[in-house]
């Protein structure tokens, strides 16, 4: 196939990038350093700096023998879609290219707004560029698992089936976003669904839950290729930010009571459930959703693993309640269904005390890195 990837300089953006053109795909990124521009603002730098995306391309075609075509412009302006689209004529897009950050996107108006227009337009704009240019190509676009919120039913694969007054019909599953960002998540289910039953796209949504790790086959060919492995606040999300606490000696900052329910996955595995969504692509005329994630975990569960590993490895991890900054139920119910991906072919990768150690153990060789005052919230919801 040939794919291409919107948001290709990410955490996920970048390894999905070296794992297509790894088996085999011809494969074009395109970014804005969004992310790049934010982290910088707001000091929160990733562990391990990283190459600019045309030096990793550089890199990974030295090591790999395979190229990938870079592409530099601000997606959220059309002119810029609709030419990157034109040039490459996928038959597969992989639409990462969004501001992922719930923090962020709370901070404040300008950050909200930010958030808000980036991430509306440049999901539009895909949707136009496909319509009028590719109409065949297939978008995988990255939802999240945060779209659906924490209902007391347990959570479908984007669609539920409704009984009233005696009739029935199948509805997107209900959306209560907890912030701004996955706000916008729902906000580009609804325009897809829109598109793809109007004028007959073809669409997988996947809806991901918090992703952890920073290895990839690709990505331990060289340090150069590392993923954006952040733990702040802003971008770390809460294993991450958890396994470099336990390295820096910092106690892990569990938000509130810690019974917040979520499903997580590896690294590894999102790369899976993306190329085997883009290797077995939804019909024309369909919305497919899958629910991306391989085991749900509280985050005092999450914290107790941490501080298992951590321990077994002489780190004497500590587990703190601090404050909560987020408006979220801390004790709720939470039973997503998620089978469709393992049917496509998925095999997971646990979330076992060598796969954590493994990790704790890079966070190690890059400990002198660790900025302490990037892990503490810096944002409340109220």
């Amino acid at each position: 196939m040939k794919v291409l990837i919107l948001g290709g300089d990410g955490y996920l953006g970048w390894p999905t990038a070296m794992d297509f053109a790894a088996a085999g795909h011809e494969v074009a990124v395109a970014d804005n350093y969004l992310r790049r521009l934010i982290a910088e603002k707001t000091d929160s730098e990733p562990l391990i700096s990283t190459p600019s995306l045309s030096g990793r391309a550089r890199r990974f075609q030295e090591l790999s023998g395979k190229r990938i075509d870079v592409h530099i412009g601000d997606l959220a302006d059309p002119e810029v879609m609709f030419d990157i689209v034109r040039k490459v004529q996928p038959d597969t897009i992989v639409h990462y290219a969004e501001q992922p950050s719930a923090p962020y996107s709370m901070r404040g108006f300008s950050e909200a707004r930010e958030t808000f227009k980036n991430n509306l337009d440049v999901t539009f704009n895909c949707i136009w560029a496909v319509k009028e240019l590719v109409p065949e190509c297939h978008i995988v676009k990255l939802g999240t698992m945060g779209e659906y919120g924490t209902p007391d039913i347990d959570i479908e694969e984007g669609w539920i089936e409704i009984e009233h007054k005696g009739r029935k019909d199948k509805f997107l599953f209900p959306r209560a976003a907890g912030s701004l960002y996955h706000t916008t998540k729902v906000l580009d289910t609804d325009l897809l669904w829109f598109y793809v039953r109007t004028y007959g796209l073809r669409v997988t949504d996947l809806m991901q839950g918090p992703v952890y790790g920073i290895s990839t086959p690709e990505a331990d060919l060289d340090p150069a290729l590392v993923p954006n492995f952040n733990y702040d606040d802003i971008f770390g999300t809460v294993v991450n930010r958890f396994l470099v606490q336990a390295v820096a000696g910092i106690p892990l900052t569990v938000y509130g009571g810690g019974g917040q329910t979520r499903g997580y996955l590896n690294l590894r595995d999102t790369l899976q459930c993306v190329r085997l969504a883009a290797e077995q692509p939804a019909e024309k005329g369909e919305l497919r959703i899958f629910n991306q994630l391989t085991e749900t975990f509280t985050v005092n569960e999450l914290a107790e693993r941490v501080k298992q590993t951590g321990d077994a490895l002489g780190l004497n991890v500590e587990i703190k309640s601090i404050p909560n900054p987020r408006k979220e139920k801390e004790e709720h119910h939470y039973n997503p269904a998620y089978s469709g991906l393992i049917e496509l072919g998925l095999q997971p990768n646990y979330m076992t005390e060598d796969v954590l150690a493994q990790i704790i153990e890079r966070i190690i060789a890059n400990k002198d890195s660790i900025v302490a005052e990037r892990i503490m919230p810096r944002v409340r919801w109220n």
